[in-house]
């Protein structure tokens, strides 16, 4: 399991996106050395863990429990069968393309180590939206990336470290319940009843999933 690339992007105006001042930093590529990770603060203030990327719109993206996202090299390559074209490591706007790890099969609180001293845990899967829809420009991208159910992952950072392509990938702790990103995924967008198994995976999961949960199980609120 390794790290194939770490990408980054700068922001660019573009015409599909709401974000703010109507750029996005979706557009990722390949940097060309080493890159630091660190926490970027609560989700609102902090954008993307990785020194040097950007991301334009606080109030859906980045912060801590979206630091890094995460993408398989091997569904890109199904997605290029599908749609007839290459698709380059950074496309889907994941800041790590890797190979040899099942990033959507993940489980949440799954924490990686990459590099010497990385240490990343998995949270939830990437929800698609109308940036991505137009980065990519298929037809009905949202509707047919969510069937696809392969979404990759969002981490945040336990441990900060540097990393660039060709670190090796390794599962340093791995929990005993059996909620995947895709199963969070599904349970977020097309099955709401699969909410309540995901509390399995308790604190690790993304607070705004965590509370969806709570509230479709009639539970409390940890801070209510």
């Amino acid at each position: 399991m390794r790290l194939l690339t770490v990408n980054t992007g700068r922001p660019k105006a573009v015409p599909y996106t709401d974000a703010p001042a109507g750029v996005t930093g979706i557009d990722k590529r390949p940097a060309d050395g080493p890159v630091h990770v660190t926490d970027p603060g609560p989700k609102g203030t902090g954008g993307s863990g990785l020194a040097g990327d950007s991301v334009c719109d606080l109030r859906h993206h980045g912060g801590s429990d979206q630091a890094v996202y995460a993408f398989a090299r091997e569904e890109l390559d199904a997605w290029e069968r599908e749609l007839g074209r290459p698709l380059a490591n950074g496309a889907f706007g994941e800041n790590l393309t890797t190979r040899g790890v099942d990033v959507s099969g993940a489980r949440i609180g799954e924490r990686w180590r990459i590099g010497a001293g990385l240490v990343l845990e998995v949270t939830s899967g990437r929800i698609p939206c109308r940036t991505f829809a137009g980065h990519l420009g298929e037809e009905r991208w949202v509707r047919r990336f969510t069937r696809a159910a392969a979404p990759g992952a969002y981490l945040r950072v336990i441990e900060p470290g540097t990393v660039r392509a060709g670190d090796p990938v390794e599962i340093a702790y791995r929990p005993d319940h059996d909620v995947t990103v895709r199963r969070e995924f599904l349970a977020t967008t097309t099955r709401r009843d699969l909410l309540p198994g995901l509390l399995a995976a308790g604190d690790a999961l993304h607070p705004e999933t965590l509370r969806a949960a709570l509230k479709y199980a009639g539970k409390p609120a940890a801070d209510s």
